[in-house]
């Protein structure tokens, strides 16, 4: 914990495989730099979960000399192996495992996770969250045992927005989880998956919840360079600086609304952000 407070930086889909090592050198030569008191790595770690692309990916995460917390994204479960997707979709990162879905204590603050990713779901599109009654009981218990007068940023994957209709939310129970946590008044919910940063407060029945919105540290853009969040909690408030090598403002990084997807834009009305860094063409999946 510095003067100021608590430092921590959140970082999100860096997908090894298509990560970007300029970016990658950089933000390592900040967390040396800065020393924050935590990192928060909000999933997709790999672009396709192979064997190779998972060793980069715990060499890089392993040699962080600060403490360090995961999420599992939807792009770190086995792609072209479904018996080891459906019977031991942990398996390849076992070199990390310690650090998955890890609940970190920092003084006066929290940082509790929330899985959003599952081996399979009842559709067809397994790239989306989906918030099960048991991981949120999890995360429930959690918060509700912790000391008096300790707050809490939540860990997911997936943003926690029912966008478009109900059968194609992009988080399904995700509303539901929403206002469980704003019950608990959470400080904030710490996502991925959309590779664009944003800070949006989001309405609830028990009043709104912060999502906060990590970019992407890979090739793979959607309207902005590549960055992490810089958080900083003085006990008071929450500020968020999304940081990119390019030193392009916040909130000209920050977009306005969470879109349905993380795929980068194509036609006109799509949600970007100001920057409007769009790829001619997403770099391929396989």
């Amino acid at each position: 914990m510095t003067s100021e407070g608590t430092r921590l930086f959140h970082l999100s889909d860096i997908h090894f495989g298509l990560e970007d090592r300029e970016a990658l050198d950089w933000v390592r030569s900040e967390i040396d730099r800065q020393r924050p008191d935590a990192v928060v790595i909000t999933g997709d770690h790999t672009m396709r979960a192979r064997h190779r692309e998972w060793d980069a990916a715990t060499r890089w995460i392993t040699a962080l000399r600060v403490p360090v917390t995961i999420s599992i994204g939807n792009h770190d479960m086995p792609y072209f192996n479904p018996f080891e997707r459906f019977l031991t979709p942990y398996k390849r990162f076992e070199g990390v495992k310690a650090l998955v879905e890890r609940e970190l204590r920092l003084p006066g603050l929290a940082i509790v996770p929330l899985k959003t990713v599952r081996r399979w779901q009842p559709r067809l599109n397994w790239s989306k969250g989906w918030v099960t009654p048991e991981a949120l009981g999890r995360c429930l218990a959690v918060l509700d045992a912790l000391p008096r007068g300790t707050r809490a940023l939540v860990a997911v994957h997936h943003p926690l927005r029912e966008v478009g209709t109900h059968g194609t939310a992009l988080t399904r129970h995700g509303e539901q989880a929403l206002a469980e946590l704003a019950r608990r008044d959470v400080l904030g919910v710490l996502s991925g998956h959309v590779h664009d940063p944003f800070d949006i407060a989001e309405p609830t029945p028990h009043g709104a919840v912060r999502m906060i919105g990590a970019g992407t540290l890979s090739h793979r853009l959607r309207s902005t360079p590549p960055s992490f969040n810089e958080l900083l909690w003085d006990g008071a408030s929450l500020t968020v600086r999304a940081r990119n090598c390019e030193e392009v403002p916040t909130r000209a990084m920050q977009i306005d609304d969470v879109p349905p997807d993380a795929m980068p834009p194509r036609t006109a009305g799509e949600p970007v952000a100001p920057v409007q860094r769009v790829p001619p063409v997403d770099p391929p999946v396989h």
